[in-house]
């Protein structure tokens, strides 16, 4: 465990949230009596029956920092943050909040369904502090944001769950927080509301606004969270740098499904958390140094990846190479290409190209060539992900996963403002070349 003592690192009139030793548990209690009792008379004591949502979380998130929390479902992240927010009530444990605070918890929590768009602004926006007269300054600028035409003047019951989350992002991102609480609200979203949600939480970040950000698209938080915190069953199992508690989650994920796959997980004692394969650095992987991070079972290894060369500019090459330790029945190797915010940009497997490949034994290698049409994409820094897996695109076993293997530095020009990204599709009529049992291509 890397729990970084954040007391130490951020000082007191620096710190946007502190959060120290929180605890909260639920009763279970059976009659309804025992349940107000609760309520009402001791709802700082724990339950003598009851279930602990948290124990002993702390850390501290320093002003216009962005701190992400991830965790599997179950595992405590709402309750911390409707903590935070003040809604909930601590058992134990204390929260330090130094700021104005706009939360997106609940989709569509503080809307009324028989109100409409238009009325929902304005109730949500005095919620969060705002005048009247300050929400009518913005509501302009909330309605162009959020895009949903004229359904704003019909009632949000109407609405679908995208529409609800396009409003109420829109509204929680222009009161002009110090603190802005996001759980995992943007996940109902469409994939260009994301984009501009995202676009929006950047820019209120480098605006200094403090952020607390919790999302299963790890990919995210890797992006715009410098630290994060990785809950397990209510308590913090990992804190410190985000790229590395996010391998360490994905590792112990990958592992846990495994064991659900192979029905060898069983009942565990609460607390007791089943052991996890620790991702490794990888240094001068496919002949570059990098700080790239793998994860996956073990049954087959990537040798190799480099990029290759090709005849015309347009075009692109990656060869993958790995070896086999046990047997695989659908060995399927791909590949994605990452931003340098993290952000996914395209990727491609032989499965999905319709290239299978047949089953090896331990020992076999193969090597896969993939070769695409390059899309018009803005130039900066790009790396690509290599992985093998076991299965199809619906159901697969990771067998190893190099994460930003390889770097890919694009300097063209930038693509024109009317730029359609369908040349992204171009990657379905991709040629893959597969040659097995060829270990002396094999990439070191």
């Amino acid at each position: 465990m890397i729990v970084a003592d954040s007391e130490a690192v951020i000082a007191t009139d620096s710190a946007a949230v502190r959060v120290r030793q929180l605890s909260k548990s639920y009763p279970l209690e059976k009659s309804q009596l025992g349940r107000l009792r609760h309520l009402f008379g001791a709802a700082r004591l724990p339950a003598v029956d009851g279930l602990w949502a948290l124990r002993d979380v702390s850390f501290s998130v320093a002003r216009g920092e962005a701190f992400g929390i991830i965790g599997a479902n179950g595992s405590g992240k709402s309750t911390l943050l409707q903590m935070v927010a003040g809604i909930l009530r601590p058992t134990s444990g204390s929260v330090e909040v130094n700021g104005r605070i706009s939360a997106l918890l609940e989709l569509g929590s503080g809307f009324s369904p028989e109100f409409s768009g238009r009325d929902n602004v304005y109730l949500n926006a005095s919620l969060l502090g705002l005048s009247r007269e300050e929400t009518e300054e913005r509501f302009a600028e909330i309605e162009r944001f959020a895009g949903i035409g004229d359904f704003i003047g019909q009632p949000t019951k109407t609405y679908s769950s995208g529409m609800v989350l396009r409003l109420a992002f829109a509204v929680a991102a222009h009161v002009d927080p110090e603190i802005l609480i996001v759980d995992e609200a943007l996940a109902v979203g469409d994939i260009a509301f994301r984009q501009r949600c995202m676009r929006k939480i950047h820019d209120l970040r480098a605006h200094g606004v403090t952020i607390l950000f919790v999302s299963h698209e790890t990919t995210d938080v890797k992006a715009l969270c410098e630290r994060c915190v990785w809950l397990d069953r209510g308590k913090v199992r990992e804190l410190g740098e985000a790229d590395e508690v996010v391998a360490k989650y994905l590792s112990a994920s990958l592992y846990r499904e495994n064991l659900h796959r192979e029905n060898l997980h069983r009942d565990l004692p609460r607390g007791e958390t089943p052991p996890e394969l620790p991702p490794e650095l990888i240094d001068g992987f496919g002949g570059e140094s990098h700080a790239g991070r793998r994860y996956g079972d073990g049954r087959a290894t990537i040798a190799g990846a480099a990029l290759l060369d090709v005849p015309t500019g347009a075009k692109s090459g990656l060869r993958i190479s790995f070896r086999v330790n046990e047997t695989v029945r659908a060995p399927m190797a791909g590949f994605l290409v990452r931003n340098d915010r993290g952000e996914n940009i395209f990727g491609s497997n032989t499965a999905r190209e319709n290239y299978p490949l047949p089953a090896m034994d331990p020992g076999e290698a193969a090597t896969v060539d993939f070769h695409w049409t390059m899309p018009a994409l803005t130039p900066g820094k790009y790396t690509i992900s290599v992985a093998i897996s076991d299965g199809n695109v619906e159901d697969f076993r990771v067998c190893d996963y190099v994460e930003d293997a390889i770097g890919l530095p694009l300097d063209g020009e930038r693509p024109p403002a009317d730029y359609a990204p369908r040349a992204y599709l171009d990657l379905h009529s991709a040629a893959v070349a597969i040659h097995r049992n060829s270990s002396a291509s094999l990439p070191e």
